[in-house]
């Protein structure tokens, strides 16, 4: 049909629009050929009307259906152009959050500027493996593909990554090469691709450097061969690099950096490593600073710097190089600081002792003078002389900045060659993959020779590019035989020729760069003269003539000229160079050695990103005519040829092409900006694909696709048997134009908007079906609702009409009630309303009253108050008048008073002054004085008497002191008396008041308490009745409570048993972790174990040559093989998962690196110790051969010696005999006295035997050491007769011959020697034994006795606690405590006792055991002194007694084999067992049972030899059959099984009480007697763990091909999924062709391993747990691969998934199977399908969708809803709004973060004891084992 005939009503089409790049709009009405407008309305509502072109009359693209939208390959799409391939990756990355979409060969890539989990090492394994369109797009697809392709085709690969800066270049490359390395691994033990890795943090830091785009901008582009071996494992990687941004180093524009290597030296430069750099911050350095941004968010440039030096480790850089290349860093730093000072204008000068140049010449090793000499100064050389020439200030900068970057260019070409060596492969490399990251198309406003570099490179690629696509487009033609036409496609070779051909663009730079005086200018105008005019691709700009603009496939650019010249000349001044290959620093003469060849492709530009060559620099002394030779090679040549190596490699490899696009300039997460995004498709040649598809026919499908997709367009008369030719004839009749398809061998070709049309045909059906169905349903609903509401108006009628009649009857009643009550009513408030009058009126009378004769009363009472106050305000009034009066009189007096005393005193002053006055005075005084004089006489005389009289009593004084002394000293005694008395008075007074006060408190205490006790017992009546009136409200209350309790206690219950549940959950999730870490763990170990036998075979093979001749060993040879194989094997190699399980549980499940170099360690110290000691055996072997040989040849000798000690040994043998009789009558004493009371633990009767028992043991101890004493004497004898011999040998005397004769005639047998050696071996092996087990008890006890001595401690330090918190609480609570602190000492002594008695139950239950072996021993010691023995067969005796076998009928259930039959028993009956031969009919376990009955029998032998060696044999023999035959499931499983009935045979009679509950009583008496087989159980424990492993890894990659494709690609419900169309990148289909896995199949295959399983009579409990771990990797590796699969999200695959879901429930209850677990392990998926079933849209659905996927973490419920897409249009797509309504909801669930689960885990086993029933004597061997030599006992 025609395109114009698409263009109806409601079609939808793209016009273009400034601002979107492209709008969607809808036409209002059909377009008509001719018409010049269309009526369009956008999706805003707006319409408009949008005008053609008249000249072309070009329509607009039409819009692709909803369906389409969003596809993973843009050539799906019906419609391919520029608005749909934009808008289908703006759906992807704004709805969906998907960054990769495939365009036929090309991975398109988005940078999110977001971290996305969606590269761990989980999604590598998903992508491996599989077809790069199974999967949903992503780099890990590309390179798989890659990976395959070179596997397949034996073809290198090459994966081309380009794009903008900022892109993600850079990080698209790192996840290839970590996929590569994660998938292939190394073919050594180098770990190559860990070197591969750890190159990026390197070039990272010396190549990336912040932009304004980027923050980690690649300034270089690298192409990384990785090779690969013939096991396509890495073995190395070389690096190639091209266009090192080298300016960068000199200058940087605002708000970028430098390289990061120079930020992380100045943010470490304070480590002390780097002090003699003498860095500091960046900001101080010209060369860091300039862009103004120092600092990168979130970047650590300390940690990076770590980061960096680690790499240079791993790469094999030492720790000297790495400080040499910071050496050269800092000194580039330093440099960048030189300054230089004008002389005038063409000279200039350093400052002297400046202080950067001397660090820089300090650091680089060269001389001050020198350097600062040739900064300022450059030498040119004529013909005939040779001149130094100074150069001005500007020159001398642009010198110094250009010797900064040649060094630094110099430096990253090392540290890439360097790189290359660490990572070259030591072995023949024999394919590889190559990874190109290299900028994309660039154009700036000012564009230099770097852009021009850049751009060339990129239409050289695009050439290869476009070449690649049309061959890839003819070959698919050609394959399916469609006949074709060449189709036209942009070919940019002109372009190229324009640049690199001869008299191009390259070809003139180079030619002016020659000439003497060549500049830009004379460039730009030879530019002109050459191609303006003449070359449609060039052009010059209007208003420049220093610029020119190349037309390239992407867009124009107009380059400036300026520069161009000296950028291609890269000049460097040969004197500097010279004076740096003088420096005594190493490294630095080493950067510049080999200049003059050109080592590698690389190449690198001065002032932008110019090619990595090292520019050769002109010797000090050159000829005249070299100086033109050695700058021949400019940079655009150099690049050019770099260039041309670079596509000869890309074309001799398979490309694989990913184009990175950049959203948006702001890098903000998951914003598209279309323009810059159109921009980038242009450029990268995305819609050149897509043109190149669209010419010709990009919609293919199969035949089978196609029919399954529109067979609702068919007839059934149209449907044939044949599917390509029943498509033939609808197409015929759908499309009359038959070039719009094309019919090829498997697929039909469809020209574009083809498939759109009959998408649309489709719909069109559909929905007329739709209305058809619609019309017919909603009839018969309507209908079915009219009678239902027919129905329910009638009796809706009929129950109206009788409510109304009683209504009506009940209102004639209410009326005649109404008119009664209103009579009564009336006269009642007639009546109430006269009585209220009347005594309303009474009381106003009253009051009325009142009021007045109160009224009067007042008025009274005022009056007479008033009065009084009157008559006392008067009386004050008269009394102040008064007072004031009396006042003013008084005052009048004082007044005249005063003036009277003043007038006498000054009469009396005048009167002073007078002498009459002084002689008045005198008169008196000498009379006085007179008197006086008459006194002193009288006295004086009184004086002189009285002095006589003192005299007198002097005398009398002596006298009478001697009589009072005396008196003095009895006062004195008195007074002391008198003061203790009168001390005991004052205390006894005190006392006395005390008592008084005390006696005065006690009653006023007294009086106080019997008030307050009448108080109280009035409060107390009170009280009483207020509680009598509470005491019924407290029992309601009471009975409240009670009830609340009750609930409280209830709910209390039931929450403590709902936290009970929990708690043995996670106590169940604990357990199964340890077991896990422990599963793993010995996982781990036994894939070591077998990495060390495969490594002792590889030894083995490369060491051993065949001797002639037949070595002879040792009789007890195999025996120390048994020791040293159960030694090394089980109690060293095996103990060490069991010690590493006893760790803390911090450790984590997974084996890390630590844990696998200590298992290496110790697999290593085995090796070791296995070497020594068999060197050692080797060495004792020899040693027994010499002497055996010289025993042979030596007669034998002192004989009479040996019959004087086998006499003895008779005499020790006699007394074991009565010993033996004692030991017989206590026997039977014990056997007649059977009551219980004799014979029980406590009984006096069973103490005495116990004391005889030990006595007895003692006795048997003492004899058994005096004849080891014996047997010692013997071998001193022995060894004393070899001297004597040789010494009588050299005499040859007669006598000693005859003695000689005699001793050997006494000895009969000539063995008897070499037998004695024999005894002597055992002998020292017994007492070595014993020496042994006396170490260990003794090691034991002193570990109980320091565990002893940890535990007093312990108690003490908890008593001395308890101790002090008790004396800091109250003496209440102290008692409490420390009774409490009693009960449980006492407790936990009395639990201690009940242990010891449980114990002690245990020892005399053991006791027993040893009493009957003694029975035993005894019984047959006597049969065995029956015999005659001679003297000199009594050495040959061994040291334990000899086993004489009973009778049948007592031993029966044993089998009894030769020691040398041994291997062959293991032989027949494990090596060479095959399940599907003669083991098909043998009872389920028959080895098992047979292994057990020999190990019963060696067990009633006593022989712990002989059980060591059967049980290792055993175990080394299922290991060896497993490890040959490992991958049959039969084998796995028998062995499995076998196995653990073996396990359980050793459990079930082991003589434990727990294990032997189910027993016979038959099956009691053969338990085990002699050995405690404990510890060999816990190893046959882990080796059925280990095989239950393997079963688990044979079934998986059983199931592994089945799972997807009959899961999730099969249809088991046919048509109800539609095939949508599919791209270039085809996925699998899911139409089932033969050889496809369906359900069936799986089913199948899981009633195989049932029915294996069964038949090799497997627990029933181990089958449920095979069974649920094969639908954990059914559901696992289903639910990934649905999480991967765009494709497979959609109702209707939700629809097929519960189908498979069910089918396999079905099968689970088919075989009883439904309590195993394994329906539970496929929650998580049939979440997922109900999630793509249940409705989208509304927040209640949220709800529903938050709470019904508890099983899916929130990452995965994300994942689904942004991959679900509507397979037909009735489908609606999910809203980006409600899966951001679910991760709000969701945002509080603690759950994994992982996307993918884990398909490799394993639950983990544990293998219950299930007893048999089976009776052992019962069992038969079939002849057809070929166990003859074994027999029944």
């Amino acid at each position: 049909m025609a395109a114009s005939e698409l263009y109806t009503k409601y079609a939808r089409v793209w016009i273009p629009d400034p601002e979107e790049v492209w709008k969607s709009a809808e036409l209002l009405k059909d377009y008509k050929p001719g018409d010049k407008v269309l009526q369009l309305r956008l999706e805003e509502g707006k319409d408009l009307e949008y005008s053609l072109d008249p000249k072309t009359k070009e329509l607009p693209p039409l819009r692709n259906p909803d369906i389409l939208v969003g596809e993973n390959d843009l050539t799906a799409l019906s419609y391919l152009h520029e608005p749909a391939v934009l808008h289908n990756l703006k759906v992807r990355f704004i709805d969906s959050k998907l960054i990769y979409t495939y365009c036929g060969i090309v991975l398109v890539a988005i940078n999110p500027y977001e971290q996305l989990p969606i590269y761990g090492e989980d999604i590598i394994n998903a992508y491996s493996g599989q077809n790069m369109g199974d999967m949903d797009p992503h780099i890990f697809a590309v390179a798989e593909e890659a990976y395959k392709q070179m596997a397949r085709d034996e073809r290198n690969q090459s994966i081309i990554v380009s794009g903008e800066s900022g892109a993600g270049k850079t990080v698209s490359a790192k996840y290839a090469m970590r996929y590569f390395a994660t998938v292939s691994g190394s073919a050594s033990e180098a770990n190559v691709e860990e070197k591969v890795l750890a190159s990026n943090p390197i070039m990272e830091s010396i190549g990336n450097a912040k932009t304004t785009r980027n923050d980690n901008s690649s300034r270089f582009g690298k192409y990384i061969e990785i090779g690969f071996d013939k096991r396509y494992r890495i073995i190395g990687a070389n690096m190639r690099t091209y266009l090192l941004e080298k300016s960068r180093v000199v200058f940087q524009a605002e708000e970028e950096r430098n390289y990061h290597i120079f930020y992380q030296l100045c943010a470490s430069a304070a480590l002390p490593e780097f002090k003699t750099l003498r860095l500091g911050n960046a900001n101080y350095f010209h060369y860091t600073k300039q862009g103004g941004s120092p600092v990168i968010d979130g970047v650590d440039d300390a940690k990076e710097m770590v980061n960096t030096r680690q790499a240079c480790t791993l790469l094999g850089i030492s720790d000297s190089y790495q400080m040499g290349i910071f050496r050269i860093l800092a000194g580039i730093l330093h440099l960048g600081n030189v300054e230089f000072a004008s002389r005038d204008s063409d000279s200039c000068t350093v400052p002297p002792k400046h202080e950067p140049l001397t660090i820089f010449c300090d650091l680089m090793g060269v001389e001050y003078e020198e350097m600062a000499h040739w900064l300022c100064h450059r030498k040119l050389a004529t013909a005939t002389e040779t001149y130094i020439k100074p150069i001005s200030k500007l020159h001398a900068i642009n010198a110094r900045d250009a010797l900064a970057k040649h060094i630094y260019a110099n430096l990253f070409n090392w540290i890439v060659d360097h790189v290359n060596k660490a990572l070259h492969a030591a072995v023949k490399q024999h394919s590889f993959i190559g990874v190109l990251d290299i900028y994309g198309f660039e154009t700036f406003e000012i564009n230099s020779f770097e852009q021009f570099c850049i751009n060339y490179a990129n239409e050289k690629l695009q050439q290869q590019f476009n070449m690649h696509v049309f061959k890839l487009e003819q070959e698919e033609y050609m394959k399916e035989q469609i006949p074709w036409t060449l189709i036209d496609f942009y070919d940019n070779q002109p372009c190229i020729n324009l640049i690199e051909a001869k008299m191009g663009v390259l070809d003139l730079l180079d030619e002016e760069c020659k000439m003497p005086k060549g500049s830009d200018d004379s460039w730009a105008q030879k530019l002109y003269n050459t191609h303006l005019n003449k070359c449609a691709l060039f052009e010059k700009p209007r208003m420049s003539n220093k610029a020119f603009i190349i037309k390239h496939f992407a867009d124009k650019v107009e380059y400036q000229c300026e520069g161009f010249l000296e950028k291609n000349k890269d000049t460097v001044y040969e004197e500097q160079i010279r004076v740096l290959k003088s420096s005594k620093f190493k490294l630095l003469p080493e950067l510049f050695q080999d200049e003059e060849k050109v080592l590698s492709p690389t190449s690198a530009a001065p002032s932008g990103r110019v090619p990595l060559t090292r520019m050769p620099v002109k010797p000090a002394k050159a000829r005249p005519g070299q100086a033109s030779k050695e700058h021949k090679k400019t940079v655009g040549h150099q690049f050019r040829n770099s260039l041309h190596l670079l596509m000869e490699t890309l074309n001799a490899t398979t490309p694989h092409y990913v184009r990175c696009i950049k959203p948006n300039d702001f890098k903000f997460p998951f914003t598209f900006d279309e323009k810059r995004a159109v921009q980038q498709l242009r450029a990268c040649g995305v819609l050149e694909t897509i043109r190149i598809s669209a010419a010709g026919f990009p919609s293919r499908w199969t035949y089978q696709e196609f029919f399954s997709r529109y067979r609702v367009l068919m007839k059934q008369r149209d449907v044939l048997g044949d599917r390509k030719q029943t498509c033939k004839n609808v197409l015929e009749k759908l499309i009359q134009d038959k070039d719009k398809y094309q019919f090829g061998k498997t697929k039909i070709f469809f020209r574009a908007g083809q498939v759109a049309y009959l998408e649309k045909i489709r719909a069109d059906k559909l929905r007329a079906a739709c209305i058809r169905i619609q019309k017919t349903i909603r009839g018969w609903l309507m209908r079915k609702k009219y009678m239902r509401m027919r129905k329910a108006a009638i009796t809706i009628q009929r129950h109206v009409r009788g409510y109304q009649a009683r209504c009506y009857a009940k209102f004639l009643r209410r009326t005649r009630a109404a008119i009664t009550i209103q009579k009564f009513q009336r006269m009642y408030v007639v009546r109430k309303r006269y009585r209220c009058m009347r005594d309303a009126t009474i009381a106003l009378q009253a009051l009325l009253r009142g009021y007045m004769v109160r009224n009067k009363y007042q008025m009274m009472l005022r009056e007479h108050k008033s009065v009084v106050i009157q008559k006392h305000v008067r009386g004050w009034l008269a009394r102040r008048r008064y007072r004031r009066t009396l006042r003013a009189i008084v005052y009048l007096q004082c007044c005249y008073r005063r003036m009277m005393a003043k007038r006498e005193l000054k009469k009396l002053k005048i009167e002073a002054r007078s002498v009459e006055r002084y002689k008045k005075l005198h008169i008196g005084l000498e009379n006085k004085i007179m008197q006086l004089q008459r006194k002193i006489d009288e006295q004086n005389k009184e004086y002189k008497s009285l002095l006589e009289k003192m005299t007198a009593l002097e005398v009398t004084y002596t006298t009478e002191t001697e009589k009072l002394r005396g008196d003095v000293e009895r006062l004195r005694l008195s007074e002391e008396e008198a003061r203790s008395a009168t001390s005991r008075v004052l205390s006894l007074q005190e006392e006395i008041a005390k008592l008084r006060t005390e006696l005065h408190h006690t009653q006023a205490e007294k009086k106080s308490i019997e008030e307050r006790a009448d108080k109280y017992k009035h409060e107390t009546e009170q009280l009483v009745s207020e509680l009598k009136e509470q005491n019924s409200l407290l029992k309601t209350e009471k009975e409240e409570l009670n009830r609340r309790i009750h609930d409280q206690a209830k709910e209390i219950t039931e929450s403590m048993e709902r936290k009970l549940v929990e708690e043995t959950k996670q106590l169940e999730l604990d357990l199964n972790d340890e077991r896990l870490r422990y599963q793993n763990l010995l996982n781990e170990f036994s894939r070591l174990e077998e990495r060390y036998d495969d490594l002792k075979d590889e030894m083995n093979l490369m060491v051993s040559i065949p001797k002639p001749g037949h070595k002879r060993t040792d009789s007890t040879h195999s025996s120390n093989e048994s020791e040293y194989t159960f030694s090394s094997e089980i109690t060293e190699a095996e103990d060490l998962p069991l010690r590493m399980e006893q760790e803390p549980s911090e450790k984590k499940a997974a084996l890390d690196m630590s844990l696998f170099l200590k298992l290496q360690k110790r697999v290593s110290e085995l090796e070791q110790e296995k070497q020594s000691l068999q060197d050692e055996l080797d060495r004792k072997e020899e040693q027994a051969l010499r002497a055996k040989a010289k025993e042979e040849e030596r007669p034998p000798i002192r004989g009479a010696e040996l019959e004087y000690e086998s006499l003895k040994r008779q005499e020790l043998e006699s007394e074991n005999k009565k010993l033996k009789n004692e030991l017989n009558e206590l026997q039977k004493a014990l056997t007649e006295t059977r009551a219980p009371e004799v014979t029980a633990p406590g009984a006096p009767a069973y103490r005495v035997l116990l004391d005889q028992l030990t006595s007895v043991s003692e006795e048997l101890e003492v004899r058994k050491e005096e004849v080891l004493i014996l047997r010692s004497q013997l071998v001193s004898q022995k060894e004393a007769i070899q001297p004597k011999f040789d010494c009588q040998e050299d005499k040859h005397t007669m006598t000693d011959a005859t003695i000689l004769l005699e001793d050997v005639q006494k000895m009969k047998d000539k063995g008897e020697i070499a037998q004695a050696y024999i005894g002597l071996k055992e002998t020292n092996r017994l007492l070595e034994s014993q020496l042994q087990s006396q170490r260990k008890s003794h090691e034991n006890e002193l570990e109980s006795l320091r565990g002893e001595i940890q535990s007093l401690k312990e108690e003490n330090n908890r008593q001395q606690q308890l101790l002090a918190q008790n004396l800091q609480l109250p003496p209440e609570a102290r008692i409490e405590a420390s009774l409490q602190h009693e009960i449980t000492r006492l407790t936990n002594e009395n639990l201690d006792l009940m242990e010891q008695l449980e114990k002690q139950d245990k020892t005399v239950r053991k006791l027993k055991k040893q009493l009957k072996v003694f029975a035993k021993k005894i019984g047959e010691l006597e049969v065995g002194q029956m015999e005659n023995i001679s003297p000199g067969q009594i050495i040959d005796e061994p040291i334990r007694p000899v086993n004489i076998p009973r009778k049948e009928k007592d031993f029966q259930g044993m089998l009894e084999y030769k020691k040398e039959d041994e291997q062959k028993l293991v032989k027949n009956l494990i090596l060479e067992l095959k399940p599907r031969g003669v083991a098909v009919n043998l009872i389920p376990g028959l080895p098992a049972y047979i292994l057990f009955m020999c190990v019963r029998h060696a067990d009633y032998l006593n022989d712990d030899q002989k059980v060591r060696s059967l049980l290792t044999s055993t175990i080394n023999g299922i290991k060896k059959v497993l490890k040959k035959r490992g991958d049959d499931f039969e084998t796995v499983s028998f062995w499995l099984s076998n196995t653990c009935r073996f396990l359980h045979c050793l459990k079930q009679y082991s003589g434990e009480e727990g294990f032997m509950k189910h027993n016979t009583p038959r099956q009691n008496e053969h338990c085990l007697t002699n050995f405690d087989l404990a510890e060999y159980r816990q190893v046959l424990s882990d080796l059925a763990i280990q095989i239950y492993q393997q079963l688990v890894r044979v079934l998986e990659n059983i199931l592994q091909p089945m799972i997807v494709s009959g899961m999730l690609e099969h249809e088991t419900i046919q048509g109800v999924s539609g095939v949508k169309p599919t791209g270039l990148r085809k996925r699998t289909s899911s139409i089932a062709d033969e050889g496809t896995y369906t359900l069936d199949s799986i089913i199948r295959q899981l009633n195989s391993f049932h029915s294996v399983m069964c038949q090799h009579g497997m627990d029933p409990e181990l089958i449920k747990q095979v069974v649920k771990q094969m639908f954990y990797i059914i559901g696992a590796v289903t639910l990934n691969n649905l999480l991967l699969r765009k494709d497979m999200c959609s109702w209707s695959k939700g629809m097929q998934i519960r189908y498979n879901v069910s089918q396999l429930e079905e099968w689970l209850r088919d075989k009883n199977l439904m309590n195993s677990g394994a329906k539970e392990t496929l929650e998580p998926l049939i979440q997922a399908a109900q999630l793509l079933q249940v409705k989208k849209k509304t927040d209640e659905d949220a709800e529903a969708i938050c709470s019904m996927c508890n099983a899916l973490t929130t990452a995965q419920i994300v994942k689904v809803l942004n991959l679900y897409t509507p397979v037909n249009e009735f489908e609606e797509r999910v809203l980006v709004s409600f899966i951001r309504t679910i991760q709000v909801r969701l945002r509080d669930r603690k759950d994994s973060p992982q996307l993918l689960m884990d398909a490799k885990h394993i639950f983990p086993v544990t293998f219950p004891f299930n007893p048999s029933s089976l009776a052992l004597e019962t069992i038969q061997i079939p002849a057809s084992l070929g166990l003859g030599f074994i027999s029944r006992v």
